[in-house]
């Protein structure tokens, strides 16, 4: 008999919680029989492995976030800074008010288990070449000082924004509530990163 779907977005969202809490590596499947409230068999009858469970949850978060951030919005501005400083902000307050969803997809995408990497990639990889292609383009349009490689400055804003999301993982992680003050602060901290780059350090 097919999961009733109230009864897959229950599953899911219990499941969510601990792998969030614990990381795929550290998640047994008694582990998630139990935050769900069914048999180990059930869990297999269901998803068939843990790890058809935990892609089905990559799955499930990567639609939740990409609707709730609007990301195709952002990347319409004709200003690359403007559309990177926005597009932070949404997923930072996205990911405040939904903290597990962040540590998966995080997990998924930027510190992919051993034994998911061809099925992250498989399932996602052009979706991010997509996406990455169209920040290039943007960053295009920004004028460059002569001398400047534009692939490489390209690639310093890319590791700003993911050192700054990073850091947003590694010191809310445990937190009941992620303090709106917080993702604000750290949103002007990123935002001055952003201008150094964009205006130069130097006097």
């Amino acid at each position: 008999m097919p999961i009733q779907l109230y009864e897959r977005e229950k599953i899911l969202q219990a499941c969510l919680s601990v792998f969030a809490r614990n990381g795929y590596k550290n998640t047994s499947t008694e582990m998630l029989a139990e935050a769900a409230g069914i048999s180990k068999a059930l869990i297999f009858h269901h998803f068939t492995s843990k790890k058809k469970l935990y892609l089905s949850l990559v799955d499930h978060c990567f639609e939740k976030v990409r609707t709730g951030i609007h990301y195709d919005e952002w990347t319409e501005h004709t200003d690359f800074f403007t559309a990177i400083s926005q597009l932070s902000h949404a997923k930072l307050d996205y990911f405040r008010e939904h903290s597990d969803e962040w540590k998966l997809v995080f997990e998924a995408f930027y510190a992919t288990p051993d034994g998911l990497k061809e099925e992250v990639e498989d399932k996602y990889g052009q979706v991010s070449e997509t996406r990455q292609a169209m920040l290039v383009r943007l960053f295009d349009k920004v004028p460059l000082r002569e001398g400047i490689n534009r692939k490489h400055a390209f690639e310093l804003v890319m590791a700003v924004t993911r050192h700054f999301e990073t850091k947003f993982l590694e010191e809310t992680n445990g937190m009941n509530h992620i303090d709106e003050t917080y993702t604000r602060s750290l949103m002007k901290e990123l935002d001055a990163f952003c201008d150094m780059i964009r205006f130069g350090m130097e006097n």
